[in-house]
């Protein structure tokens, strides 16, 4: 089970299919939106940090917004290759990691009150890590031939979770909101490891 269901990813990708046809017919290329959208993320990685966070919600949406275009652009274009493939799931990781960092920097560095300082910046560095295994799980499995896209938090459900509350309400007040947001996306992305390993384990035989 997933936090985003399969039918709201349709009907998002669905009505962004006048923008992918505009980018075919532009004549441009997938990896290079890769490019634009990790650009863009860590631009907000860099928002993030500097205690911008509205501007860091929003430039994260639109970074997820771009990362959905890279992939249906290669595919009705005939242009999927394994190197864009291998190039894409790179570039996503350097922003899982990039956006908790620059929150990491925030809760650092901020001269405003902050409840649970140090707590927080751990819980920071749980999510980054938890977020990188969740993608390497996922990589590795597939690796060895095997499909492995359960979980309930992916990607995109870390994009949404984090870039929509920070848009709405930034840090919060003593930034308890954004505290807990990245404490839930970090729980939420432990879950997602187990969830894989557990089934990896189980269409393996235990093997």
């Amino acid at each position: 089970m997933k936090l985003i269901p399969k039918p709201v990813e349709r009907a998002f990708l669905a009505g962004f299919r006048p923008f992918v046809d505009l980018l075919i017919r532009a004549g441009v290329r997938p990896n290079t939106i890769t490019t634009v959208g990790t650009l863009l993320v860590l631009a907000s990685a860099w928002e993030y940090g500097a205690g911008r966070l509205r501007m860091g919600g929003l430039l994260l949406l639109v970074s997820g917004i771009v990362d959905t275009l890279d992939g249906a652009v290669a595919r009705a274009a005939a242009q999927v290759t394994k190197f864009g493939a291998f190039y894409d799931s790179t570039l996503d990781r350097v922003g899982d990691g990039a956006t908790f960092m620059g929150i990491a920097v925030y809760l650092l560095t901020t001269r405003d009150e902050v409840a649970w300082r140090n707590p927080a910046i751990m819980v920071c560095m749980v999510a980054i890590i938890s977020s990188l295994i969740v993608s390497y799980a996922r990589a590795r499995a597939e690796g060895l031939g095997l499909e492995c896209k359960v979980g309930i938090a992916q990607r995109a459900e870390r994009i949404v979770g984090l870039g929509i509350p920070s848009l709405l309400v930034g840090a919060g007040p003593r930034a308890l909101v954004l505290e807990a947001i990245v404490a839930a996306l970090a729980l939420a992305s432990v879950i997602t490891v187990v969830q894989r390993f557990v089934y990896v384990h189980r269409i393996t035989g235990g093997a």
